[in-house]
């Protein structure tokens, strides 16, 4: 799905603009970027499958602030049409079984009992 997502960011000259934007084209998924502003310090991303989040977390790596402004869908309000036209308003939900990924399996250790013979040539 393609969202829009606006970035607050730190630009006083155009070297930083083009190092800001030299990262944000770099993400997979990105297709367009544009500055905008008044003040040409903010960027907004167009793209599918953007994670806003880890952009957000590049961009605080390289230029030091960044700031999260806003994600919106681009082609929500055309699926929301067609989905009230062809769908049924009453749809069932399953429940979701969410299997528990970041746990570590148990550490399993095997006891040995020392060797009690009394003589060590043995």
């Amino acid at each position: 799905m393609k969202q829009k997502t606006v970035l607050k960011l730190q630009m006083n000259n155009p070297k930083t603009r083009s190092k800001a934007m030299k990262v944000v084209v770099g993400v997979p998924g990105v297709l367009s970027a544009a500055i905008e502003g008044e003040e040409k310090n903010k960027i907004v991303v167009i793209g599918e499958g953007v994670d806003s989040i880890n952009l957000t977390r590049l961009l605080r790596k390289t230029m030091g602030f960044a700031e999260l402004v806003s994600v919106t869908p681009m082609d929500q309000k055309k699926k929301q049409d067609d989905d009230y036209k062809s769908h049924d308003v009453t749809k069932t939900v399953k429940p979701i079984a969410w299997a528990n990924q970041a746990s570590v399996p148990p550490y399993v250790y095997q006891y040995q009992e020392p060797n009690h013979d009394p003589c060590s040539i043995l």
